[in-house]
């Protein structure tokens, strides 16, 4: 896995810009700690960060092919699972390679049929192409999203990054962050395509971006599209199996250590007992990671945990036989400033899932020092339908995304989340836009003939689910990992499993009266029956009460400051929570609490220029 930048401009000499693009380059170190590449001609600078996963000495970046009409250059992050068959079928058709790369590959491949190389990949993936021999730049993101993409057009060209940092280091890119962009940060919905910069965009997931002199132009190359499900429910679950079988064996491939983490929930179980018969079958033992929380008091279920990871990942332990380490993680740790800094500088975003981004970014920093590929369950959720809002008949009434309707997000009412109702219900009209944003998704949402209306409902739910939350989570599993320079899989997101499993009809995904039914039948087999019979229970988080106590001196500091963020908060309700028993704080303020530090962090890293309208 790696970073990747780029400046294109065709109306200037680029060949003396190295500074620019070094300076770009240095945002991603954490992304690409093994190697830095440049290369620069009169019109393109293209750069790389590596991490080194395949082909340890060949596969130096950017890498330049040779042809008679001029060079052809790659900067590419990522992973192109298919490789192996991708340089077959090149080599019968004359290519020659020098390297064992995956990335020589996907060069050749674009030598061979253009950008239409993006219908043969199968992996995640983000990369620019500077083609000489036509003047034109090729953007190209996976057909998820799982790995991310910003770009800026200027006057002349195109800046771009694998992230908004790499961006905004460029000296023609303003740190621009305005109403709409407001929006997307306070509404918990991901616009495909939209930045929360002004002035940056994504590449779609699934998207062909290319610049010329002539301008810009975007090709959607794959998008989930309805179909007939043909097959009955005892093909439908074999055929799903097949998928994880192949997608589990593909993405095991590389040249470094590797793991699974392991939460004891179904998606992280299956995955770690597939890896660990097919580990088993090269004479290997899978190694397996869970992340834990040192508590001064017993466990309490609630509403999204009734019961704790560890022992049933100790159950899939010993069922599989892997090679197990628990990650145990303190208040202490938690609560770090240092860790809160190195989060939201990661997402660059301020708004994330506070401590659960904080423990996911120690997980991965501990894991790091044994693993550099982790295979990681997310997305099942989104593609099996795995929440309980998926399953509650309220919920699946109410025309709007699921996860807000559930949540104490409210469009009908008051926020609960002690954001400043002002700024919240009339500035930003946060309402207004979740309803436009949502009208806008599911018209997106493509028909099959003859669904009956509650079919029909729950395939909008899936679709919203997949491209609306599953990217914010993609983002956040990117940037939390690669911040350590681990590279972390997601095998649910081979995009052959989301598009057959997103036509099985709702009936079929519950056809045992439970959620993901579909990957439960698929996977029994091989799992402990406390797994298979597990309630499906949200990402953990610590229920230490002097965790709650450290978030609240961390708040009263901001609030005796007067900083910037508190302003964006309802101050008398922060600062009556701040002061309160740290056992009587709501989640709401709880959550609350994550949001102010996080923002008052962001405005002080990154410095944006905020234009509200």
């Amino acid at each position: 896995m790696c970073g990747i930048a780029g400046w294109i401009s065709f109306q200037r000499d680029l060949e003396g810009e190295g500074p620019v693009l070094r300076a770009m380059n240095d945002t991603m170190v954490c992304r690409g700690p093994d190697a830095e590449g440049s290369w620069l001609s009169r019109h393109a600078a293209l750069g790389h960060r590596r991490l080194s996963v395949i082909d340890l000495e060949g596969g130096v970046q950017p890498m330049v092919a040779e042809t008679d009409d001029g060079p052809v250059v790659l900067t590419y992050s990522g992973e192109a699972y298919n490789y192996t068959e991708l340089r077959a079928e090149l080599r019968r058709r004359g290519h020659e390679f020098r390297t064992a790369s995956d990335t020589e590959v996907v060069l050749r491949g674009y030598l061979e049929w253009g950008p239409g190389v993006a219908d043969r990949l199968n992996g995640m993936y983000a990369l620019g192409i500077w083609d000489s021999r036509s003047e034109r730049l090729v953007l190209l993101r996976d057909r998820l999203g799982i790995k991310p993409l910003h770009y800026h057009l200027t006057k002349d060209g195109v800046v771009f990054g694998s992230e908004a940092k790499t961006v905004l280091a460029h000296p023609l890119v303003e740190p621009v962050v305005d109403t709409d962009g407001f929006r997307e940060l306070f509404g918990f919905v991901k616009t495909p395509g939209r930045s929360v910069w002004s002035n940056l965009r994504e590449v779609r997931p699934g998207t062909v971006v290319t610049v010329d002199r002539g301008g810009v132009r975007e090709h959607v190359y794959w998008t989930l599209e309805a179909k007939e499900h043909a097959d009955d429910t005892e093909t439908t679950v074999r055929r799903i199996r097949e998928l994880l079988d192949d997608t589990v064996a593909r993405q095991l491939v590389a040249d470094v250590p590797q793991c699974v983490l392991l939460s004891g929930g179904l998606d992280s179980s299956a995955l770690t007992a597939l890896a660990g018969r097919h580990l088993a079958g090269q004479g290997k033992q899978a190694r397996t990671f869970t992340v834990d929380f040192v508590q001064s008091e017993g466990f309490v279920a609630d509403d999204l945990h009734d019961t704790q990871d560890a022992p049933f990942a100790r159950d899939v332990v010993r069922h599989v036989g892997t090679v197990h380490q628990d990650i145990r993680l303190d208040h202490q740790q938690l609560a770090d400033p240092a860790v809160r800094r190195a989060v939201v500088t990661a997402r660059d975003l301020p708004f994330g899932f506070g401590e659960a981004d904080n423990s996911l970014y120690l997980l991965f920093k501990a894991i790091r020092e044994h693993s550099t590929v982790a295979l990681s369950g997310e997305s099942a959720d989104e593609v099996f339908g795995g929440y309980p809002w998926f399953h509650i008949p309220a919920v699946q009434e109410r025309p709007m995304f699921p996860w807000v309707t559930a949540s104490s997000l409210d469009p009908s009412g008051h926020p609960t989340k002690l954001i400043d109702p002002e700024l919240l219900l009339r500035t930003l009209d946060v309402p207004g836009y979740w309803a436009q944003r949502y009208a806008d998704s599911v018209a997106a949402v493509p028909e099959v003939p003859g669904e009956d209306a509650h079919e029909r409902r729950m395939r909008e739910f899936c679709h919203v689910h997949l491209t609306s939350l599953l990217p914010m989570l993609l983002d956040r599993k990117d940037r939390m990992s690669m911040a350590v320079g681990l590279e972390v899989r997601v095998p649910f997101c081979d995009h052959r499993i989301v598009e057959y499993v997103y036509n099985t009809p709702w009936a079929m995904k519950t056809h045992d009266g439970r959620e993901k039914s579909l990957l439960r039948a698929a996977t029994a087999d091989v799992l402990p029956r406390s797994v298979v019979e597990r309630v499906k229970a949200l990402y953990p988080r610590t229920q230490e009460l002097r965790y709650v106590s450290a978030l609240q001196a961390q708040v009263s500091e901001l609030l005796a400051a007067d900083h910037q963020a508190v302003g964006f908060f309802d101050g008398a309700a922060l600062r009556e929570a701040a002061h309160g028993a740290p056992e009587a704080v709501r989640r709401d303020a709880r959550d609350a609490f994550e949001r102010v530090l996080d923002l008052a962090v962001w405005l002080d890293v990154r410095r944006p220029v905020v234009k509200l309208t």
